[in-house]
């Protein structure tokens, strides 16, 4: 019998089959979850559509801008990320981002992210999932403040001090015992990340049990987004940070080809004490040791 045949002759639920808005329905909500990116044989066996119905509806509504594809599975769109038409140039973020935060999460095993810096807060546009996503309490659509995710820490690091002081007001708020509760300190912390080429690290700052190391892509105009990997209290972060770095690194040069980062140009003050990103794809011990330690005392909270 063929899938067709099998579709036909399948007993429906209730007294009549599930309409074409029941079943566009079905296929949004499973990607309401911690995996954001599902492959169509994932829909089927989430949604119990058969797959030729499945892969239809996917295909309306990648049209429709619902979800997004890729060619290693399906997301969540721009409009249902709240979005609509005008994204702010997100959609060519997360495109441009896409295969590099596949190859992150594949790599590593650990959750990649991609978020951008929305006020005093972080948007999250991606996440892909390993097995610790659902420990993750992140989603894609979601948000969480700046000033106590790595993803946000390296997105104001090269803001100028005026404007994260704008951003955040003039209080903080503490979420754990490790949170920083003082501008004064979250600046400090800031140029902690321009010194160590622009790595912000977070370790239970936000949710105990939680790590993670970001970097921003950035742009000549300044930070446009930041990618992260997420792993538990445990992780040896230091040694993924260079895949990250590199991940941000060509994204940068996909979305803004031979432009030079704010920063990075003589005179730049978000350049002072600051060193230069490397062209290495990857750092030695010996480099990442003295990266973590710049503050003298190998705090690299």
């Amino acid at each position: 019998m063929t899938e067709a045949m099998m579709e036909a002759a399948a007993p429906a639920r209730g007294d009549s089959p599930p309409s074409m808005i029941e079943r566009m329905t079905l296929i949004l909500d499973a990607f309401n979850g911690p995996t954001a990116r599902l492959t169509l044989e994932d829909v089927a066996r989430r949604t119990g559509l058969p797959r030729s119905t499945a892969h239809r509806i996917l295909d309306q509504l990648v049209r429709q801008g619902w979800l997004a594809h890729h060619s290693f599975g399906y997301g969540l769109g721009r409009r249902a990320l709240g979005l609509g038409g005008q994204d702010g140039g997100h959609g060519k973020i997360r495109e441009a981002a896409a295969p590099l935060l596949h190859e992150l999460q594949v790599t590593t095993g650990l959750v990649a992210h991609l978020a951008v810096l929305d006020g005093a807060e972080v948007f999250y546009l991606d996440k892909l999932g390993g097995r610790l996503a659902a420990s993750v309490p992140s989603r894609v659509g979601g948000r969480a403040p700046a000033h106590c995710t790595a993803l946000g820490k390296a997105m104001l690091a090269w803001l100028e001090p005026e404007q994260v002081d704008a951003l955040l007001g003039a209080g903080i708020s503490r979420f754990t015992s490790r949170t920083i509760g003082e501008l004064g300190i979250l600046h400090q912390e800031l140029h902690r990340v321009r010194q160590r080429r622009g790595l912000a690290f977070e370790r239970g700052e936000s949710f105990p049990g939680i790590a993670c190391v970001a970097v921003a892509i950035r742009g000549a105009e300044g930070p446009v987004a930041g990618i992260s990997l997420v792993g538990d209290i445990r992780t040896p972060l230091e040694n993924v940070a260079p895949l990250v770095v590199t991940a941000a690194r060509e994204t940068s040069q996909i979305l803004f080809p031979g432009a030079t980062p704010r920063g990075e140009r003589a005179g730049g003050r978000a350049r002072r004490g600051a060193a230069r990103v490397s062209r290495e794809t990857t750092w030695s011990p010996e480099t990442m040791n003295r990266l973590l330690a710049v503050d003298g005392r190998g705090d690299w909270m």
